[in-house]
């Protein structure tokens, strides 16, 4: 049967980008995929960013991740769900893909690229880490694979490595499909620049967990349309970041309303954004709540991890005896 995987990184509480690119799709995947589908908080990858790397936060960051996930829907019952470091044949299949992979081709990838213009020094990880990512998706030979646009290339990479692999030790792998569904959501950030991300501050980002005055804070400054100078200038919603999270949270009536109201200047663009919070509130209160009743027993979280590494191991193990034999290693 066809097997997916995903990772997830541990950035703490996720933001609404995560929550429509990639939570929402884990749980529907879940539900027909069951223990088919794996979902990993890929904390191996995190040292290779040192701009974001934080080692006395990342233990409760990743925690926090597997609490809002869980809070989402994913049932632990359902699909193996676990924490990448406690499996240790991530980091051994990375090391034999290592090997084999020309540098070239890693010196090709744009987010190498990208990151690489902003450090002075480069660690050899953020290089490496597509090579990582292949080890991550082949470990447990999953051929699905649902990313954003941006992961692309990573997953063109990753089949590459399984052609080489296959050509030359036998074949052994699948080679994975990138899946971009429409919930692989561009979520915009707050500030109106470019995708949400972390990386800008809290200021671009509106939390999963976040409190609802906080949100509206947010919102309250958020930039609109820049012809909209008066209330009684018309406006384009094609172009408005808060008309984008209109069609994430409201209803049709709301969304049709703000759409033709705005475009003739029936509601200005703090009615707008007042029209936007019960959609939010409807969607995300069900979510915080449930992250509250779990967080009175983190031990809870904390054994349904323990039990998804356990359950990813057994299919880890017997794939990495499988390399190891055809690579011609000695057995134990």
């Amino acid at each position: 049967m066809s097997r997916v995987f995903s990772g997830i990184q541990p950035t703490g509480e996720p933001h609404i980008g995560n929550l429509f690119g990639a939570m929402f799709n884990y749980v529907k995947l879940g539900e027909q995929y069951g223990k088919n589908a794996l979902y990993c908080i890929v904390d191996l990858h995190a040292p290779t960013n040192p701009l974001a790397y934080d080692k006395a936060a990342l233990t409760q960051r990743t925690y926090e991740m597997a609490l809002a996930n869980l809070a989402v829907g994913l049932d632990p019952e359902k699909v193996i769900f676990f924490v990448q470091s406690q499996v240790r044949e991530h980091s051994e299949l990375s090391w034999l893909f290592t090997v084999q992979t020309p540098l070239g081709e890693l010196e090709r990838m744009t987010q190498y690229k990208d990151k690489a213009d902003k450090l002075e020094s480069i660690p050899s990880g953020l290089l490496m880490y597509p090579v990582l990512m292949a080890a991550d998706i082949l470990l447990y030979k999953a051929d699905t694979v649902p990313v954003g646009e941006d992961q692309v290339q990573h997953i063109e990479l990753t089949r590459e490595i399984a052609r080489r692999f296959n050509h030359t030790f036998g074949e052994t792998f699948p080679e994975p499909k990138a899946v971009l569904t429409k919930e692989a959501l561009r979520v915009p950030g707050v500030d109106g620049h470019g995708k949400m991300s972390k990386s800008k501050g809290p200021s671009s980002t509106i939390g999963v967990l976040e409190d609802f005055g906080s949100i509206w804070q947010k919102l309250r400054v958020a930039p609109t349309d820049p012809a909209r100078v008066r209330r009684t200038d018309p406006g384009n919603p094609d172009i408005c970041l808060i008309f984008d999270y209109h069609k994430l949270f409201s209803d049709l009536p709301t969304i049709e309303m703000v759409n033709v109201e705005c475009r003739r200047a029936g509601i200005g663009c703090i009615d707008c954004k007042k029209a936007l919070l019960p959609g939010i509130e409807r969607i995300l209160s069900p979510i915080q709540d449930r992250a509250a009743e779990l967080a009175k027993d983190p031990d809870r979280v904390r054994a349904a991890l323990h039990s998804g590494a356990e359950q990813a191991r057994a299919i880890a193990a017997p794939v990495m005896e499988e390399v190891r034999s055809k690579m011609g290693f000695m057995p134990e």
